[in-house]
């Protein structure tokens, strides 16, 4: 089986949702075949379908001059925030050739984060409570992925952000992910590692325990989109 990886730069949040409804059309219709996006935000707080804005603790003053946008999606999930630095990956899988089976998905979207940071020395695990990757660290336990997906007549879209290189100050103005437990927080890999990380290092690793965990023999690599072409993907 193969998958084909879309590595995106920096996108528009907007933007990046038009194409992932595209691509679900064409993958549903046979069109394409398993399509991965990896790609970063510019600054932006999320709404999922079980979040609230009570959530969001920054005034449109400080939203300002921070830099960042607030937007509801039709992901999972409640509050959270994308940025420079925290690599996103939107899978775009048949879930009907995997009998539909959404916990299993999901389970294997976080071993696939659990493997990457496995192999830069991060013992990471999983949260019963909470959906997502987390790490031990005193007192409790933080957080350094989140997910937020959707299934669409059987086709997933939005996925997982994994905190890289991530200004963790911006999750100051939220309570991510709607968690108000005292023991829980958000940590990074620059942060635990004490240096950032190459992003295309981190990708080809994610790329490489993806294909493992969902059991891809065949990666098929297309080159990041030129402007005009970004602008001729959304007519």
């Amino acid at each position: 089986m193969e998958l084909t990886v879309k590595q995106m730069g920096q996108v528009e949040y907007e933007t990046a949702w038009a194409w992932q409804r595209e691509l679900v059309q064409m993958r549903r219709a046979e069109q394409i075949g398993d399509t991965l996006l990896l790609l970063e935000h510019p600054h932006i707080y999320t709404i999922g379908r079980k979040g609230t804005v009570q959530n969001l603790l920054a005034g449109p003053e400080r939203l300002q001059k921070l830099g960042a946008r607030v937007l509801e999606t039709d992901r999972g999930g409640d509050i959270t925030y994308h940025g420079p630095g925290q690599l996103v990956g939107y899978p775009l899988l048949d879930l009907r050739l995997r009998n539909n089976d959404v916990h299993r998905y999901l389970r294997n979207l976080e071993e696939t984060l659990i493997q990457v940071l496995a192999t830069y020395g991060l013992q990471a695990g999983r949260e019963p409570k909470y959906t997502g990757v987390w790490l031990e660290v005193p007192g409790g336990k933080d957080k350094i992925a989140a997910m937020g997906v959707k299934v669409s007549q059987g086709v997933t879209l939005h996925g997982f952000a994994l905190n890289v290189n991530t200004d963790l100050s911006y999750f100051k103005e939220i309570v991510p992910c709607g968690i108000t437990d005292a023991d829980k927080g958000v940590t990074s890999c620059q942060k635990l590692l004490g240096h950032p990380l190459a992003m295309d290092e981190v990708c080809a690793r994610v790329v490489g325990a993806f294909t493992q965990v969902f059991g891809y023999d065949t990666i098929r690599y297309e080159p990041a989109l030129t402007n005009h072409a970004r602008d001729s993907f959304q007519e």
